[in-house]
């Protein structure tokens, strides 16, 4: 079931910005309610290992099947598991459509990928936990180059990551490598992640 609450609670309850901008916790930095600014009991081994794993899970807008199908695909992996993790994650389309600046936030990169705003290699895919190869082409389709919505996203872009190339005049881009550990979310300890799924393994 897919979390429709609000993302700033969320994030106020996780002390971590699911959003990636910090706008959640620069008013108020702790948990919502009215027990939110109460002192908090120090977290058990398995209580941090949770949290991490809930900050990654949220953060990148998957549910609790597909997140731990995703980490079995980086346990196959010949990386380790921590990064090859958060790399499979960052080759999700919406993702990617999310880093590359077409969309604001990643649950609106989600629903433009679910009304099949965007070709992967010129073939439309409308699944957003669809996962990339380095070398794939995104694209906006022909019909889609004229929403606002997309064109106001692209206007915010200063500049973009390295594993990534974007054609603002094409409205296409480039998945030109797998990102680095320096290059995603430095908050994450995913360690604590692959602990955390080790013990259900």
């Amino acid at each position: 079931m897919r979390f429709t609450g609000s993302d700033w609670k969320r994030s106020r309850r996780l002390g971590f910005s699911t959003l990636e901008t910090g706008k959640e916790l620069v008013k108020r930095p702790y948990g919502p309610g009215q027990h939110g600014n109460a002192r908090k009991r120090k977290p058990s081994e398995y209580g941090k290992q949770l949290l991490e794993k809930q900050k990654l899970r949220f953060m990148y807008g998957v549910n609790e099947r597909q997140f731990r199908r995703l980490f079995t695909i980086a346990v196959k992996s010949s990386e380790v598991t921590g990064l090859a993790f958060m790399q499979v994650l960052e080759s999700r389309l919406d993702n990617l459509v999310f880093r590359m600046g077409f969309a604001k936030t990643r649950k609106m990169a989600r629903q433009l990928v679910n009304h099949g705003h965007f070709t992967v290699n010129g073939k439309k895919v409308d699944i957003p936990s669809y996962l990339c190869s380095v070398n794939d082409v995104i694209a906006l389709k022909e019909s889609s180059r004229d929403l606002v919505a997309v064109k106001a996203a692209l206007d915010t872009v200063v500049g973009s990551l390295g594993y990534v190339e974007v054609n603002k005049e094409k409205l296409e881009g480039k998945f030109v490598r797998l990102p680095e550990r320096k290059e995603m979310p430095q908050e994450i300890v995913e360690s604590q992640i692959v602990e955390y799924y080790n013990r259900l393994l």
